[in-house]
């Protein structure tokens, strides 16, 4: 088991500037710390071997601990809501989808002094709907209407408490009536208790013990409102401000919101008629908030370790090195929390930086932050054609829920993931982590297979910066204008449409782009308004994919953008890469044979000292470089028409797919054995401005770098490229 977790307050921190680190210990009561290059982060036997260089800094040193839960599960707050104890009698009303039923005790509303117990509650769950009061001197009265609801169905709720008669009033309303479903109904009764005393409110989670906060409800509510006879105590409008945490009170109170753990905003309600698919169309039918017990934004947990970067850190990247004793068979006791120093922010002090740039896909490591798929998904070993084994790693992602999903995963009650944050731990995303996803051999994929990028950059003494997506993003253009060539990681498959346009623009203007890896600007993501470090991704229409949106939630809540593939917007990948996704597996990878283009005059500076006509037979991950995803040429998706297709992969197994968005109807020969269109191009153009663009369309490229020292067919034709895109001479 892990005995050491934690996170970086943020991925990209710039020379000058502090950077936090959040630690829960989970063993013992002191942890040491020292900062570390990245270097190379495979400890596979067959590679060159852990290289993570320690970076003396004025953090190393030992460090007081104590363990850290987060607190999941979202909610609603309202900080100055008045008693309702207050009120000789009100009224709560809300229309509900309730999704996880089994789950006991779910709480509607919430006004609760958990200490005291002093109160009053609205739960549901598969009893039925079930009012809890509090008289704050130790008795608590349950009454409940025992009328079981169905999961994604539309109901109204109501709850009516007449201090001054002393009755209480319960009623469900089935929105739908089905033939044989007695579903609605209502029971009224005596008070059992007086009101206890209680202030501020909450929706969908009730205060426990210790200032945490539980008994999550799990679905969707819409137009909750609170009534004094006729008068308005509040009346919350979820379709209004859909890409913000506050929530409006239109009652004459202003008692306005703030949700917490970012529940799904810009959900359709109870009236979505069809007709419109966009929020921003329709307000009024996108009234409904979707809560689950298991979202999670920020873990919320205090800095342990802050670094002030001295003014002349060197960009690249880097790590905190965590220990608390000797690693065993039955302890994991050091972690690794990576995260990546930029160039300076002011334009003025980079005049001196390098021409090359590497973009950290970070967007894509929060996308993938604590992908549990081949722990929650029953099958996964015939998707990947061999037993998975588990690390320690996974085992605590296992037992810790509460550090929530990936973009890949399901919550609790079976909707998609559309968030996810990095202000949490991110367990699959540091050095010697090793994925299930990651293909035989050395088993990595995404941050720790790009180290395998920055041992060769090392090797041959290639200086350059290191920016993020999250800077990308922020600056734009200006942060890419300086810059001869770009370098990709290995699966930058998540682009806002900032990024998109500023690398676009960057291309356009002469830019050379080293495209490293497969499916490449695949999904179109946004970023929040007022929140960092969280992206959404509605998964639309079709694409690989673990989950579908529902019907009419294709657009992004943070910015009212349609989701779903870049494919689906008008920008497939080969507008900007040349080549685009089309096959994925998970076995084993396999190698390029050149093509008649590598002999084009245009492209002999790539192949210089390349004779062979097979190369990339061999790999770290999946024993061959071209594997786990892949990408081709596409005229009809916009590959330029002087793309020269260098090499192509062939060999592939039958597990190696073509993906869904790539055929119409179901065919027998989707697989690399039998389909030909399952390969990966390796392919350079020229960009009109005199800039180039090279693609590999392999995720297990850049596996294959460090194989034979670093020097092989891959690496020499990486290098040489490189070195050409590095001149200034314009290719055009």
């Amino acid at each position: 088991m892990l005995k050491l977790v934690g996170y970086p307050d943020r991925y990209s921190v710039a020379p000058g500037e502090p950077i936090a680190f959040q630690i829960s210990l989970e063993e013992g009561d002191r942890f040491d710390a020292r900062v570390v290059r990245v270097v190379n982060g495979d400890f596979n036997p067959d590679g060159p071997g852990l290289d993570l260089p320690h970076y003396p800094s004025a953090v190393d040193g030992t460090y007081a601990g104590t363990p850290k839960r987060a607190d999941a599960g979202s909610y609603l707050t309202v900080s100055d809501f008045p008693s309702l104890a207050e009120h000789a009698a009100f009224t709560f009303r809300a229309t509900i989808w309730p999704t996880l039923l089994k789950r006991a005790g779910q709480t509607l509303f919430a006004q609760w002094e958990a200490a005291t117990r002093s109160g009053v509650m609205l739960l549901v769950d598969d009893t039925g709907l079930t009012l809890v009061l509090g008289d704050g001197a130790g008795k608590i009265a349950r009454e409940t209407l025992p009328l079981p609801l169905l999961e994604r169905k539309w109901y109204d709720v109501t709850v009516a408490v007449d201090r001054a008669q002393g009755r209480f009033r319960l009623g469900v309303e089935a929105l739908r009536k089905d033939f044989g479903v007695a579903d609605s109904g209502c029971r009224e009764g005596a008070l059992p208790l007086p009101l206890g005393a209680a202030t501020g409110l909450m929706l969908a989670g009730a205060p426990e013990p210790g200032g945490t906060v539980g008994a999550h409800f799990n679905g969707k509510i819409e137009a909750p409102t609170f009534m004094d006879g006729d008068r308005i105590i509040a009346a919350w409008n979820f379709s209004e401000g859909i890409r913000s945490v506050q929530v409006t009170d239109t009652g004459p109170s202003h008692r306005h919101g703030r949700l917490v753990n970012l529940p799904a905003r810009g959900m359709k309600g109870a009236h979505w008629t069809g007709e419109y698919h966009s929020w921003q169309a329709a307000p009024a039918q996108y009234g409904a908030v979707h809560f689950h017990e298991d979202d999670l934004y920020d873990a919320g947990w205090a800095a342990d370790v802050v670094w002030s970067v001295p003014e002349d850190t060197k960009s690249g990247a880097y790590a905190l090195h965590l220990t608390c004793g000797e690693t065993d068979a039955e302890a994991m006791r050091e972690v690794y929390i990576p995260f990546f120093i930029r160039p300076p922010r002011a334009a003025s002090a980079r005049t001196n930086c390098p021409k090359v740039a590497f973009l950290a896909p970070t967007c894509s490591y929060i996308a993938y932050a604590n992908h549990g798929e081949h722990i929650t998904v029953r099958g996964v070993e015939r998707i990947m054609g061999r037993l998975l084994h588990f690390g320690h790693q996974d085992v605590y992602l296992y037992d810790h829920p509460e550090l929530c999903h990936s973009l890949y995963d399901k919550h609790a009650d079976g909707s998609g993931v559309c968030y996810s944050s990095r202000l949490r731990p991110n367990i699959n995303c540091a050095p010697r982590y090793h994925s299930w996803l990651g293909g035989d051999g050395s088993s990595l994929y995404q941050y720790n297979a790009d180290t395998h990028l920055f041992g060769w950059l090392a090797h041959h003494d290639i200086d350059y910066d290191i920016i993020t997506d999250e800077d990308l993003h922020r600056d734009g253009y200006e942060l890419l204008k300086d810059y001869r060539v770009i370098l990709t990681g290995s699966h930058p498959e998540y682009h806002s449409t900032p990024m998109w346009d500023a690398m676009k623009t960057w291309l356009d203007r002469g830019g050379r782009l080293m495209y490293m890896g497969g499916n490449g600007w695949y999904w179109r993501i946004a970023f929040h308004d007022e929140l960092p470090g969280v992206i959404e991704v509605r998964r639309a229409e079709d694409g690989i994919r673990s989950w579908e949106a529902e019907p009419g939630e294709y657009y992004h809540s943070f910015t009212g953008e349609y989701g779903g593939l870049w494919r689906r917007c008008g920008r497939p990948p080969n507008m900007m890469a040349g080549i685009g996704f089309v096959a994925q597996g998970f076995d084993v990878s396999s190698y390029y044979r050149r093509a008649p283009d590598a002999d084009n005059p245009r492209a002999a500076f790539i192949f210089e000292g390349v004779e062979e006509e097979i190369i990339g037979d061999f790999g770290l991950i999946g024993g061959g470089a071209a594997g786990i995803e892949l990408d081709c040429i596409n005229p009809l998706l916009g590959s330029p028409p002087n793309i020269l297709r260098l090499a192509s992969s062939e060999d592939h197994s039958p597990l190696m797919l073509l993906v869904n968005e790539e055929f119409t109807a179901t065919l027998p020969n989707l697989g690399g054995d039998q389909n030909e269109r399952v390969r990966a191009d390796l392919t350079f153009a020229e960009t009109p401005a005199g800039g180039a663009i090279f693609s590999t369309g392999s995720i297990a490229w850049i596996g294959a770098l460090p194989c034979q020292g670093y020097e092989n067919n891959i690496s020499r034709i990486t290098l040489n490229t490189l070195r050409r895109f590095m001149d200034a001479r314009p290719f055009v």
